[in-house]
């Protein structure tokens, strides 16, 4: 029996995910393949042309939504992912676009099995929340 706390309680997702350096493996992988994946043209489209500061931004961001050291607020200030996507009009295909770049690039970590499924659920929480806020925004 581990003694190590559930995901999602504590730092305790962080940790599985192998903090912060872990999370920019995570990350430069979820691009990578955002640029090399047809069914994410749409997605990366809308993206600069550098991705260094998305890299930065994203694993800043998760290192604090995993219960790690709010990276985000501290270098960029507060978000609220919904509601800043929501100035492009995203749609279910580019919220599964974006999924599916993550999945992929989950599946390309150390993580455990069951982390793994567990961050991608998490994950679809906020993608269904950009999308409704994007449609409320755009119609």
């Amino acid at each position: 029996m581990s003694n190590t706390l559930p995901f999602g309680t504590g730092d305790a997702s962080y940790q599985a995910a192998g903090g912060i350096d872990g999370l920019r493996r995570l990350v430069d992988d979820f691009y990578r393949l955002m640029d090399e994946l047809p069914e994410a043209a749409d997605l990366r489209r809308l993206h600069p042309d550098s991705l260094e500061q998305s890299r930065d931004k994203l694993a800043c961001f998760l290192s604090g939504w995993l219960g790690g050291p709010k990276l985000f607020s501290e270098k960029y200030g507060s978000i609220s992912i919904p509601s800043f996507h929501a100035q492009w009009p995203v749609d279910e295909s580019l919220s599964s676009a974006w999924l599916g770049c993550m999945e992929r690039a989950i599946a390309q970590q150390p993580f455990s099995p069951e982390f793994a499924e567990y961050l991608l659920s998490q994950l679809k929480v906020p993608a269904h929340r950009v999308v409704q806020a994007s449609r409320a925004r755009h119609g």
